[in-house]
Formats: structure tokens, C-alpha cells, sequence
């Protein structure tokens, strides 16, 4: 019956993402919600100028609803569904605030970074709250093996790290047409399939639904994009990464099938070190997706090239816990 259940969670988040789109892509773009993209980018991204952006409302609009139907029909509606939309939907705000202060405000920086880091931490120990009561572990496993590190009281600190950490890591991604979004799908794909097989029915519905409302959204998020996510989607899908890998008791295993939010980060990370340091920089530019870009790679060509390689880091992070 699950298996069902997540085959209509898929299709139902899909068509009602491909449904929604049509009508709220021009309501956005009536409202002026267009995209401002930054001097220093790209020359080529420079035409994206005034594509709608915040489109993240769309699709985790139709996967919210579709994982309540889901799971009202499956009893699922505990408190792992309510903490995967608390942790979905609060990160989904916060970048709406973000997009909401850069488009209408015409404030090109959003929310300050601590303000953004205060909202997250705040949604991260609430989840912490809610686990506790609930009695969950504080181990941690290592993938592949039968070992387990019980962290206690550090659990706290390393759930706000995995949160935080996983929906600013899918921000920074966040620069190409369609590369979150086919990204995100094989990732969220993933821990469907881990939940299920664990007999997590709420995160299993929750993860696919999800991964529907994304298809659905690259259907107009392709290059050439329509609609942009936003940091309301890609603050909001980090978020609900790691939150299934909490639920899953996969947390490490969230740094090989997030393996491609993983680099891009430390693109940045390794870039700003080393013009620091050395007044050098390692890449052409960063995310790592410029760097391609700059190199010579078309958008397209990069995004596939992404979505292959997190296609195999999928695979792989599956195998490793459930062995299939």
C-alpha cells in the first residue's frame, strides 16, 4: 500500500505544481517579483534580469498539501510530518522574507546574514525540543558500517550545524537554471526510498511529495528558466534535506547524497580562504558552477553534468544504508 501511496504523492505534487505555475507565473510577474542579478556574475546570466523569482511558494505549496492528503490517508500525521513542514516551511518563510526585502524593497542583500542565522537557529532548537520529548537517539551512525558515536549533549549544536549548514549549502547551489531543482529531486528521491524501506511512512510520503513538486517545477525552471526558486525554495529544501536525514538517523549520510550542495560550499569556502590568505583565487569564480561556466561549459551542460553526479551520490548513499 505504501508503494502506492508514494506513486500518487508523486504524481499529485506533480500536476499540481504544473497546474499552479501557469497561473501565478504571471500574477508574479505583475507584481514585479523579478529576479536582480548581481554585476559581477556571469555576462550571460545578465539577460535573466526580471524573470519572476520566489517560485519556491509553488512548488512546497503543492508538496505540503499533497504530503497532508498522503498522509491523512496513510494515519501518517505524527509528529515526523509535522517537523518536516515546521523545519519546510519556517526555513520557506525566512527566505521569503529574504526574496520579499530584494525584490519589493529593492534591498539587494535581503536579510542580514544574522538575522537569517537567528531564524534558523531558532526553528533548529525547536526541532531539538520536539526529538527530545520524543526520546529520539543522540547516536550517530557511520554509513556502511555497524558503528554508532552517541555525541549527548552535542546533539543540539550538530542538528542547528546540519540544519543551518544543509539550507545554506542549497542556497549557495542555487545559480544556475534547473540545477537545485534536479538536484534536490535525486536527494529527496533517496531518502524516500531510505524512509520507506526504515518503515517511515510520513517522511517516505513527505520525501516523494517533494520530489513530485520539484519535476513539476523544472518543468518551467529549465533552461531557459520562467520562474526562479528563490531563496524561499532553496533555503526551504535545504531545510527539509537534512531534516530527513535526522528523522532517518542518516545524518552523515546527508554529506554524500547532499555530496553536490557539499562541494559547491566549499568551492566558496576554499575561494574566500585563499584570496585572503594568498590575494589568489583558486577558481575562475565561485560556486564551482560559475567556474565551469567561465570555462567554457554551456548552463546546460553544467546542470547535467550536476544532476548526473548527484543521480550516482543518490545511488550510492541508498546502497550504503539499505544495500539495494
Amino acid at each position: 500500500m505504501l508503494g502506492n501511496g508514494l506513486l500518487v504523492a508523486l504524481f499529485l505534487s506533480f500536476l499540481l505544481t504544473v497546474f499552479l505555475s501557469p497561473v501565478l507565473i504571471p500574477f508574479f510577474r505583475k507584481l514585479k517579483f523579478g529576479q536582480s542579478i548581481r554585476s559581477e556574475g556571469p555576462e550571460t546570466h545578465h539577460k535573466k534580469t526580471g524573470t519572476p523569482t520566489m517560485g519556491g511558494v509553488i512548488f512546497l505549496a503543492a508538496a505540503a498539501v499533497t504530503a497532508m492528503i498522503i498522509g491523512g490517508q496513510f494515519h501518517t500525521l505524527g509528529l515526523e510530518i509535522w517537523l518536516l513542514l515546521l523545519v519546510t516551511i519556517g526555513f520557506g518563510l525566512l527566505g521569503f522574507l529574504d526574496d520579499y526585502i530584494k525584490v519589493v524593497k529593492k534591498r539587494n542583500l535581503g536579510l542580514t546574514s544574522k538575522q537569517k542565522f537567528l531564524g534558523q537557529v531558532v526553528i533548529s532548537v525547536i526541532v531539538y525540543a520536539a526529538l527530545t520529548y520524543q526520546g529520539i537517539s543522540t547516536a550517530v551512525g557511520i554509513p556502511g558500517t555497524e558503528w554508532s558515536v552517541d555525541l549527548g549533549v552535542f546533539y543540539l549544536p550538530f542538528i542547528i550545524i546540519m540544519l543551518v549548514g544543509a539550507s545554506n549549502a542549497v542556497n549557495l547551489t542555487d545559480g544556475l537554471d534547473g540545477l537545485v531543482a534536479g538536484t534536490a529531486a535525486c536527494a529527496f528521491t533517496a531518502f524516500a526510498v531510505i524512509a520507506a524501506l526504515s518503515g517511515m511512512e510520513a517522511s517516505a510520503v513527505f520525501a516523494m511529495a517533494v520530489t513530485g513538486a520539484l519535476l513539476g517545477f523544472l518543468v518551467f525552471n529549465a533552461h531557459p528558466a520562467k520562474i526562479f526558486m528563490g531563496d524561499t525554495g532553496s533555503l526551504a529544501l535545504g531545510g527539509a534535506i537534512a531534516m530527513l536525514a535526522i528523522l532517518t538517523k542518516t545524518e552523515v549520510l546527508l554529506v554524500l547524497i547532499g555530496g553536490v550542495f557539499v562541494v559547491e560550499t566549499l568551492s566558496v569556502i576554499i575561494q574566500v580562504a585563499s584570496y585572503k590568505l594568498r590575494k589568489r583565487r583558486v577558481f575562475k569564480m565561485s560556486p564551482l558552477h560559475h567556474h565551469f561556466e567561465l570555462s567554457g561549459w554551456s548552463e546546460w551542460r553544467v546542470v547535467l553534468t550536476f544532476w548526473s553526479v548527484g543521480i550516482v551520490l543518490a545511488f550510492v548513499g541508498v546502497w550504503l544504508e539499505v544495500g539495494i
